[in-house]
């Protein structure tokens, strides 16, 4: 373990971050423990120069931020091929740990954490700093379940760096905006659906949208509608119903247009909920800090926060792929749209005939399949012909002709 980064004496090693180590360090100057969160920046030099520069660029405006849910930023640096930024230190666990190992947590809690985050993330909104990737592990609970977000800043730089992987994008698929899947322009309306997403997540223990790899649960965000909360958690009130429902709107000008309005009606639903009076675990996991990757892999194979995911329901074959994702973008989007998608799911744009490829409804009435003209099959030996219908009406009729001759007879 390396000894010094910068000016600060490392402590220790906290955990593997998404984009490099994690250590608890001194900084000398001022006596202060700080958690110090490395970035490797060991890539191609024309890569490198624009990647370092964003870097600064985003971690020096989310040093700006200065709100009690925001995890606070004290310097930026570089050390050989690797930046750093040093934070403030939390003694506490990854929202994602807490939910992970204590179950679902009493709906007052987790209006109040979301509350929390909702009103963090209006403050950087007014500074115009748009987080691009909350998720439960972007999320610090400390002591008396205060919430605090991290990762400003970095999320949107990563975002929008250079690609250093073929079929490799940035961001967490579970809880992308559909704006997001579809490689458009987002803004402060991407973070409420994703917290909203969490949300979801929280008070039910299933993510809203959900499939067997990345390209399904696209399709899901796009197209999906998850089940009202209260039915998978019957201590959900009616009111947090509609919340998530406007959290979670597909088109924007349904959705909660700022995140401030967001956490004024998580508060009062919470206020209609007696306490719980349950303190949240916090103390830190041994072995250091559990984080999510960044990177996600558009080609279908399965990642760690993935594996995490089992689909309540299957999704049609016919629209598990990148292919039919691009085809249904070519059908609802616009032009600028599908190009976008194109883009960030490295595929050729459709053409005219793969976009009328429709799959099939699993409700749609089958074509009647052509009557095949039966073979007529021998009689074999120990059968007998059958008597055609016809004989036998004509000897009906010999009987009844016969029977009227002798009655013409007895007459005479």
């Amino acid at each position: 373990m390396i000894s010094q980064i910068g000016r600060y004496e490392v402590l220790g090693e906290l955990g593997q971050g998404a984009m490099g180590i994690v250590y608890m360090a001194k900084d000398p100057l001022i006596d202060r423990v700080v958690a110090i969160k490395t970035i490797n920046l060991g890539l191609a030099m024309d890569e490198k120069d624009e990647y370092e520069g964003r870097f600064y660029q985003e971690a020096k405006a989310a040093g700006r931020l200065n709100h009690p849910n925001i995890v606070t930023i004290y310097d930026v640096g570089k050390s050989g091929d690797v930046a750093y930024i040093a934070m403030e230190f939390l003694q506490g666990r990854e929202l994602r740990d807490v939910m992970n190992d204590g179950g679902l947590l009493p709906v007052d809690q987790v209006l109040d954490i979301v509350a929390q985050v909702a009103q963090g993330l209006a403050y950087a909104h007014e500074q115009e700093i748009v987080h691009r990737d909350i998720k439960p592990s972007n999320i610090m609970v400390v002591r008396d379940g205060h919430a605090k977000i991290t990762d400003f800043g970095i999320a949107r730089m990563a975002s929008s760096a250079v690609r250093t992987q073929t079929g490799m994008v940035l961001g967490s698929p579970k809880y992308m905006s559909p704006e997001q899947v579809m490689g458009k322009a987002i803004d402060q309306r991407s973070d409420i659906f994703s917290l909203g997403v969490m949300l979801y997540e929280m008070l039910t223990g299933e993510a809203p949208f959900i499939g067997e790899n990345v390209n399904a649960i696209m399709y899901q965000t796009l197209n999906g509608v998850p089940a009202p909360p209260s039915t998978l958690n019957p201590a959900v009130p009616g009111m947090a119903n509609f919340i998530v429902a406007k959290a979670l709107a597909k088109k924007l000008e349904d959705r909660y247009q700022n995140a401030m309005d967001f956490a004024v009606d998580l508060r009062a639903c919470r206020d209609t909920l007696p306490r719980s009076g349950k303190p949240i675990d916090v103390t830190p996991l041994t072995g250091g800090e559990k984080k999510l990757p960044d990177a996600i892999d558009v080609s279908g194979r399965r990642g760690p926060e993935e594996e995490e995911a089992k689909p309540t329901a299957a999704l049609s074959q016919a629209f598990d792929s990148a292919a039919a994702t691009m085809r249904l973008a070519a059908l609802t989007g616009t032009s600028e749209d599908v190009n976008e998608l194109s883009k960030t799911l490295k595929i050729a744009r459709p053409s005219p005939a793969a976009i009328s490829q429709a799959a099939p409804s699993a409700n749609a009435p089958r074509p009647a399949s052509p009557v095949a003209p039966r073979p007529v099959a021998s009689p074999g030996p120990a059968e007998a012909p059958a008597k055609p219908r016809d004989n036998n009406l004509l000897l009906i009729a010999v009987v009844i002709l016969a029977l009227l001759g002798i009655v013409a007879i007895l007459i005479a």
